[in-house]
């Protein structure tokens, strides 16, 4: 963000054409009893402002300088610095919305291949100008299926969706009328098949799997398909780790009706966690129950190829009890972010991310069962993350870890209390051999050892 200095004389000219006498005015309409007086320091100079700055970035853990292996829907991809030097040029630096095409080409070219990025992906006919991140998308997919089967008020999800994407579906069934039913998965990992054809009726909307699931596991979606298309609902393919879609069979090979998720991996750094961004496509005879808008190609009057928002079925553009959705967004910067990076990977770039995510995944999965005393829970596939689990609680050992350098994993206790023991370990292009033996060295020893992160560093 740029620096823009006022003088004194420039906040009075300010205050005088907005016609207020002081910046305090500007506050009047907030009750006194609510304001939180602002407790600001002296000013100060840049040098002085930036050593603060400094100092207060330096007691945060520094990731860079870590063995990293994160994951839960969160993933440590490489962006070049194309992508970002491209991303940050001051025409595509805007949150405008690209509503007249006459000055909006460029926004609009950007979200068209964004979108065509997407359904090359999922193999679906028409993809969205993108939504917040994965887990309102699979809100949105789940209510368009719920329009594409009026009258229907269940949604059968599986277990393994990540549980913050079915914490929010609850949060807004709850106050839309709708229920929903979570079969559980099976002792290999992936989602139980006869209990999910039971749990499938004639009130069902929709019925919804993860690939790869919250555990890692690959699943097969033609399983959720036939089970939704045996009673007239629609099948709702989620992807978490949007890079598995250049290496495992795409939703729309498997029959899904919908596919949506997280797209992160797909050149959104990890920004503490957002934003991020969401993905939404769907079959060609489903695209009137689109949430947001579509970006089409077109021509001009003189005949040239040009872009312009061909369905927009948002409350801002029609009447509120008509819109598919009042909540999504074109997020359009980091559509842009996703649209630079699939880009320049192309395809065959962006399926080695996938061949050395795996690979990676698999040798650590392999090294960390040869350890006494651990194993793999889940004897199921997987792609780029697995559930480890140890002879003692998780979080106290990641702890340990961390001030070693090592980010090793994420505790499942934070989602399941019956297992304290568990972590997700996920491993990427970004890993190194070195690395991998490193958390292994260090899981065998306990997590306990004599290198540590500095004190500053410390989480």
């Amino acid at each position: 963000m740029k620096f823009l200095p006022t003088s004194d004389a420039d906040r009075s000219e300010m205050l005088r054409a907005i016609g207020v006498s002081s910046v305090e005015d500007l506050f009047a309409s907030i009750p006194a009893e609510v304001r939180q007086p602002a407790d600001l320091p002296p000013p100060l100079s840049e040098i002085e402002v930036r050593r603060l700055l400094g100092s207060l970035a330096a007691r945060n853990a520094n990731a860079r300088e870590s063995a990293f292996f994160l994951g839960a829907g969160i993933y440590n991809h490489y962006i070049s610095a194309i992508a970002d030097q491209m991303l940050y040029r001051a025409e595509w630096l805007t949150s405008y919305t690209p509503y007249q095409p006459e000055v909006s080409q460029g926004t609009l070219q950007s979200i068209f291949e964004f979108q065509t990025h997407v359904c090359l992906l999922t193999g679906l006919d028409v993809a969205n100008a993108s939504l917040y991140e994965g887990a309102s998308a699979l809100v949105e997919a789940l209510l368009m299926a719920s329009r594409l089967c009026r009258g229907r008020t269940r949604a059968v999800l599986s277990a393994g969706i990540h549980p913050e994407y079915r914490e929010t579906v609850r949060t807004y069934f709850s106050a839309l009328g709708f229920t929903s039913v979570e079969v559980p998965i099976g002792p290999d990992g992936r989602t139980d098949p006869k209990a999910l054809a039971r749990a499938v009726d004639a009130d069902t909307f929709a019925v919804a799997i993860q690939s790869p699931n919250f555990f890692g596991v690959v699943e097969d979606w033609k399983v959720g398909s036939d089970a939704a298309h045996a009673k007239g609902a629609r099948a709702v393919a989620v992807v978490a780790e949007a890079v598995s879609m250049a290496l495992l069979a795409p939703p729309g090979e498997r029959e899904a009706d919908i596919a949506c998720g997280e797209a992160q991996s797909l050149g959104v750094p990890m920004h503490f966690g957002g934003p991020v961004l969401g993905f939404l496509a769907c079959r060609a005879e489903h695209e009137r129950q689109i949430p947001g808008r579509l970006v089409g190609e077109t021509r001009d009057a003189d005949g040239r190829r040009a872009f312009c928002l061909t369905l927009s079925t948002r409350e801002q553009h029609i009447r509120r009890e008509r819109a598919t959705s009042n909540i999504c967004t074109n997020q359009g910067l980091m559509a842009l972010a996703s649209n630079i990076h699939c880009s320049l990977l192309g395809k065959k770039g962006l399926r080695e991310v996938a061949l050395q995510s795996h690979a990676k995944a698999e040798y650590l999965k392999r090294e960390i069962s040869k350890i006494p005393g651990w194993r793999i829970p889940f004897g199921a596939p997987t792609f780029n993350e697995f559930v480890a689990e140890g002879p003692e609680p998780a979080s106290p050992l990641l702890s340990r870890l961390a001030r070693r350098g090592i980010l090793a994993g994420v505790p499942l206790s934070r989602w399941d209390p019956d297992a304290p023991n568990r972590f997700l370990v996920a491993a990427t292009e970004m890993n190194t051999r070195e690395e991998m033996d490193r958390l292994v060295a260090a899981l065998k020893a306990g997590g306990t050892g004599d290198r540590q992160v500095p004190r500053q560093d410390r989480p």
